[in-house]
């Protein structure tokens, strides 16, 4: 019988969760996703130094104050990676904006244009490469006008609510994360509606739902049937070891039969409908800070690395 994996990718494009791009070929996915966590780890393995050193080379000789080298060596780094992954898949690859600037919409904008001409520098076209926001209100307007202005794709990350889906679709971006996981963790079973709301068997929403942040198999296989699910490689393995039956368990008929109403958010009902649901509000300013933390560690590692290349050690 088939795995549950192999099962699983006729009802779901399935995409790796990992900045571990040696990781990715043993499953076949068709996209992968990263964030600042998971380059941190990856930057820390000695397979992916030469990724690192080549980034700080790059900043460097982009010069400027020091401040300003460390961030180009980031974002060098950040679609390094990328590019490697881009090598293993026959899809896109998702980069994230610094989660320091997700009450900043045009910095967020300026950012994601400088990652999305780093990838065409080195021959990627930007429908490649999914640029992936906060759903803070600051971050779902700066995916509006990336999508509207620029054509660049983006992948609104860190979403818990109903109202930060709601407001996401409303932009037109292209995918919304919702973090099944933690909102589990919370026991809060959205899911189905984020779905239903967004999926365009029922409204006419462009946007796609891809789950994220799954803690076990069975988180992955309730939701059978999603457009895209991002899921870590401890659990791909964990799926194509198991050989049970894995059903559908979300589809166009469910999401046409779903009664919710299509609703219209602008900012000021958009900040009251998210304040209203605790458990996002704390979940969202919890991954930003744990996102930023983590990218604060990788560019303390970077600025001792770059010390060293400067002293020539």
């Amino acid at each position: 019988m088939e795995s549950a994996l192999e099962q699983l990718k006729k009802h779901t494009v399935v995409v790796a969760d990992t900045g571990d791009f040696n990781a990715i070929e043993e499953y076949k996915p068709q996209d992968a996703t990263t964030n600042p966590s998971l380059i941190l780890a990856a930057a820390k393995m000695a397979a992916y130094q030469h990724l690192v050193d080549q980034a700080i080379k790059y900043g460097i000789a982009k010069g400027g104050p020091e401040e300003e080298q460390i961030t180009n060596t980031m974002d060098k780094l950040f679609v390094s990676f990328g590019l490697e992954i881009l090598k293993k898949i026959p899809g896109r690859v998702s980069t994230e904006v610094d989660a320091r600037l997700s009450y900043d919409k045009d910095e967020m904008v300026a950012r994601a244009l400088r990652i999305i001409a780093l990838y065409e520098e080195a021959g990627i076209k930007k429908d490649r490469v999914l640029i992936k926001l906060s759903s803070t209100w600051e971050g779902i307007q700066a995916g509006r006008e990336l999508e509207e202005k620029h054509g660049v794709h983006c992948n609104m990350t860190l979403l818990f609510s109903f109202a930060q889906a709601v407001a996401c679709a409303e932009a037109k971006v292209t995918l919304i994360s919702p973090f099944v996981g933690r909102i589990m963790d919370c026991g809060f079973i959205t899911q189905t509606s984020l779905f239903c709301s967004l999926h365009s068997g029922k409204y006419d929403y462009t946007t796609v739902v891809m789950g994220a942040s799954f803690r076990n198999t069975a988180e992955v296989k309730a939701l059978a049937g999603c457009d895209l699910l991002t899921i870590s490689p401890g659990l791909l393995g964990e799926l194509s070891k198991d050989h049970s039956t894995v059903t559908p368990m979300l589809t166009v008929q469910k999401a046409k039969a779903c009664d919710l109403e299509k609703v219209h958010l602008d900012e000021k009902e958009f900040r009251w409908q998210h304040n209203e649901d605790r458990m996002a509000v704390e979940k969202l300013s919890d991954g930003i800070r744990k996102f930023a933390a983590d990218a604060i560690k990788l560019e303390t590692m970077i600025k001792e690395k770059m010390l060293n290349v400067k002293n020539g050690q």
